[in-house]
């Protein structure tokens, strides 16, 4: 499987808290929500489609999978939420217990088990292992070199701090542009690849 990140991120590289005010406060962060002036449906709505039609399991990082187990059920009967709800989904954390794991298809994996079990599923067959936000877990997998792909859906806005996927260790890591479209409102979505030497 490839292990394949999509995220919401401004143009100074911030991801936390896209969705909405109370998503994640953390650090003081005041701007949740920042993303939606600029979601073009058509263009962010096929890129986000066209990534969940490769996409075999989900993974995820606690905070966001609360977040995300807290809000897809209840949309049962829409087409993507269906999807959501019934593909496999993985949690990585080191304090949910299995009687917490409440949505759909969601399997533990144990935090100090997390990067093991992520070499592992790149060594097996299958589609894609697509993580959507996450900051800490994706951060940690760049750091190990385990990422395949990177979907960014850039917005033009500067939010002057948060939660970041990428990790501040002085390694330098080259990509190659896989494809790459303006949306109307702005927004640069891209996609960009380990290159052959990675």
């Amino acid at each position: 499987m490839r292990i394949v990140i999509s995220e919401f991120i401004s143009l100074d590289g911030v991801v936390q808290a896209p969705g909405g005010p109370q998503e994640d406060t953390d650090g003081g962060f005041a701007h949740g929500g920042w993303s939606h002036p600029f979601f073009d449906p058509e263009t962010l709505g096929g890129f986000i489609n066209d990534t969940m039609d490769t996409t075999d399991a989900l993974l995820f990082g606690r905070r966001t999978w609360q977040t995300m187990a807290a809000a897809w059920p209840e949309r049962a009967g829409d087409p993507f939420a269906d999807r959501m709800n019934s593909i496999p989904k993985y949690v990585v954390s080191r304090t949910l217990g299995e009687s917490d794991l409440t949505w759909a298809n969601t399997t533990l994996v144990p935090g100090d088990e997390a990067i093991a079990w992520a070499r592992q599923q790149r060594e097996a067959d299958g589609g894609d292992l697509l993580i959507m936000g996450s900051p800490t877990l994706v951060r940690t997998l760049l750091s190990e070199d385990l990422v395949d792909e990177l979907r960014l859906m850039v917005m033009p806005v500067l939010l002057g701090g948060g939660k970041t996927i990428f990790p501040a260790d002085g390694t330098l890591r080259t990509l190659e542009l896989a494809s790459s479209t303006i949306a109307k409102t702005g927004v640069h979505v891209a996609t960009y690849r380990r290159t052959a030497t990675a």
